[in-house]
């Protein structure tokens, strides 16, 4: 806990956002960040609850020992806070950023609706690290010898590789793509979290012995079996990256395109990657409408306007949510209640219980519009409630059904769920295939990234016990 009444004294306070007219002209981060004295007396304000439900597997899946923390820093020991959040949490810089804090949600103030501000006590600690020089490599001091190749560098692989590599394995990273990072890279735009955080745990790890290959998509370029013969171990943690199908005539109209290769496209960019040789995907000058009401819906409505859309319309199948939730039914729950997104507060139009019936184009096979129509609590159409909206440029963000089968898993032959993703339990993390691990989205489905940091810990002790027979590392 932090100061005995500090949650009696001090009011919940937030880190501010730039003006919108402003932080729309580029695609940086633009939270302005607290004071060290505001953020002293937000940690003040975690109280003597009895039980934390924010550390819990209810508020945070790595669970991060909140109080602890808060209270080290309201009692000015930031290097000692910095210590006990990465012990339980590999990236905090990450989560502090993305993260979209479930722990709030559980923290008893809550039940006032006014939570400590967790995530910005993290992201605060984690940051002050970092630019402390307190985060450095840490490299195992006897090697075991044996080897292990880990396929994806989103967060459950790097969290993954990190713990093995100090545990004394030779790791191997293998990435499809030019640089590590996965979707925190590629699918996340950079005015939520800037690249520059995972380069800076990529040079990290490298220095503890990771070793990162990039290029190699596993099943295509490379065949699995290939890892499968020269490692002792093997761990499968790429996404859930295949889309759902969209349920509406006219998606074959130019103008109509998935999210990610909208936002992926977009990030390349501002990595530097050339994607001249794309079919280049902007919401410039254009009416845009974006069918989704997730995170990903909302990150396609921040990037459609940093490009220069005239305006920006997000349609939700799911009906208005209230203000605010009924505590003594959800609480310590994450709870459904309307939430508004800094993408969404740029200017978004957003349509609620609005369903897609179809996409509508010209003769030249250009898209001119959607046609709705509002939908019951079935999530079926209601006759006569039919409208259209005007587009230029349609992005189905509806969520992604599995990971990709083709290659890889077709030539693992491991058993699928019932939801076509990777079949591993969450004590052993072992797929059916001998050897061979799985964590993170191509095991659990789409999810957050705190959950991915968790899966790849937990495997990463679960391959380590295998290996050695015993192991030092948590889960």
């Amino acid at each position: 806990m932090g100061k005995v009444t500090g949650f009696l004294e001090i009011e919940r306070e937030e880190p501010r956002y730039e003006p919108a007219s402003d932080r729309i002209r580029h695609f940086g981060e633009f939270t302005i960040p607290m004071t060290e004295g505001r953020i002293v007396d937000q940690a003040a304000r975690c109280m003597d609850c009895g039980i934390p439900f924010c550390h819990g597997d209810t508020g945070c899946p790595v669970h991060n020992q909140i109080p602890d923390w808060n209270d080290l820093v309201f009692n000015g020991d930031w290097e000692e806070a910095a210590r006990n959040l990465h012990s339980t949490n590999n990236f905090p810089e990450f989560t502090g950023r993305i993260c979209p804090a479930p722990c709030e949600e559980a923290c008893t103030l809550n039940l006032e609706d006014s939570p400590v501000a967790i995530k910005t006590v993290e992201q605060a600690i984690a940051d002050r690290a970092i630019r402390s020089g307190w985060i450095k490599p840490q490299v195992a001091a006897h090697k075991t010898g044996k080897s292990v190749a880990i396929v994806g560098s989103g967060p459950a692989g790097l969290a993954a590789a990190q713990q093995l590599a100090r545990a004394g394995h030779d790791v191997h990273l293998y990435e499809r793509e030019p640089k590590a990072g996965g979707l925190m890279r590629y699918g996340i735009p950079d005015f939520k979290m800037e690249k520059d955080h995972i380069d800076f745990r990529v040079e990290q790890m490298e220095a503890e012995g990771v070793t990162f290959h990039y290029g190699e998509n596993i099943g295509v370029t490379r065949p699995l079996s290939d890892l499968q013969s020269r490692h002792d171990a093997v761990l499968l943690a790429g996404g859930s990256e295949k889309p759902r199908d969209v349920d509406a005539e006219g998606t074959e109209f130019n103008g109509v395109h998935y999210a990610m290769p909208f936002l992926v496209q977009q990030n390349r960019r501002l990595g530097g990657e050339d994607v001249s040789d794309q079919v280049q995907l902007t919401a410039a000058g254009k009416h845009v409408v974006v069918v989704g009401g997730g995170d990903t819906a909302s990150d396609c409505v921040g990037t459609s306007f940093r490009q220069g859309a005239i305006a920006v319309t997000q349609l939700d199948v799911r009906p208005m949510p209230p203000e605010l939730e009924n505590k003594m039914t959800n609480w310590p729950n994450w709870a459904v209640k309307m939430r508004t997104s800094s993408s969404q507060a740029e200017g978004a139009i957003r349509e609620f219980a609005a369903g897609t019936m179809k996409i509508i184009g010209n003769a030249k096979g250009q898209v001119t519009g959607v046609e709705c129509a509002r939908v019951d609590r079935k999530r079926q159409p209601i006759p006569g409630t039919e409208f259209i909206i005007k587009a230029d440029l349609v992005l189905m963000a509806i969520g992604f059904a599995s990971p990709v089968h083709e290659g890889m898993l077709t030539e693992l032959g491991a058993q699928l769920d019932k939801r076509g993703n990777l079949f591993a339990d969450t004590l052993s993390y072992k797929t059916t295939v001998p050897k061979v691990y799985a964590a993170g989205d191509m095991r659990r489905g789409q999810s957050l990234v705190v959950w991915a940091i968790r899966e790849g810990r937990q495997a990463a002790r679960s391959i380590d016990f295998d290996l050695m027979g015993k192991t030092d590392l948590p889960r």
